[in-house]
């Protein structure tokens, strides 16, 4: 199976890796999500404090017709309060989903450990990858989304929020916001080019003649 879920309660020999890489196989890049980065675009910071900040500007407004402007001020202000305890509860779960996640590209893979409660791995061979997309932002961060080849497909929830947004049909996996996403990108590009044009010499069973089928892409 190319693509598989692994459960990491187990030790970890090598970090973000359920098992140390096999012979010939080498990490190019580690890394992490922002976690800034990733409150404001996986979990709406801004629209979710805007709300807040709407529903306490149209109390005030609503109240002031009916009392004066040091009380209508003390009933709205509520609501900004309670915006930034939702606002200070999200940047939370950012900071431990970044936390907990490590993206692995090697020169024959991209694993994904994801999962804050729950922690699994994802190995995704670059035969099964079909395109990567690169959505950059201006900070240098940006999110890798990888269009996977072949019938194995994963949950929008399982995978949330290292996915492309808004693929609900068909989920893909993503590095969400990484630092320096350019070049984590020309990284995983290159290392993906290579594998996929390397050979595999395969031995042919015992009294067959080798032929074509002999050596195959992996």
């Amino acid at each position: 199976m190319p693509h598989d879920h692994h459960d990491d309660f187990a030790f970890e020999p090598v970090e973000g890796l359920p098992e140390a890489p096999p012979e010939g196989e080498h990490i190019l890049w580690q890394g992490r999500p922002d976690w800034w980065a990733l409150a404001l675009e996986s979990l709406n910071l801004k629209w979710v404090m805007g709300y807040f900040v709407f529903l306490a500007a149209w109390r005030l407004v609503a109240a002031m017709d009916l009392m004066p402007f040091s009380q209508a001020l003390a009933i709205s202000t509520p609501f900004l309060v309670m915006g930034l305890v939702v606002c200070a509860l999200l940047a939370l779960i950012a900071w431990v989903q970044a936390r907990a996640t490590v993206y692995t590209i090697t020169n024959r893979r991209v694993a994904m450990r994801v999962g804050a409660a729950l922690t699994v791995t994802l190995n995704l061979p670059y035969t099964q990858i079909a395109n990567a997309h690169l959505d950059l932002r201006r900070r240098g961060t940006g999110t890798i989304a990888l269009d996977l080849l072949g019938e194995t497909k994963f949950s929008y929830l399982v995978l949330w929020p290292h996915a492309r947004p808004w693929r609900l049909r068909h989920p893909e996996p993503a590095l969400r916001c990484i630092p320096d996403a350019a070049h984590v990108a020309r990284l995983l590009a290159e290392a993906a080019e290579a594998r996929i044009e390397q050979p595999r010499i395969a031995r042919a069973p015992a009294g067959q003649r080798p032929g074509p089928a002999a050596v195959a892409a992996e």
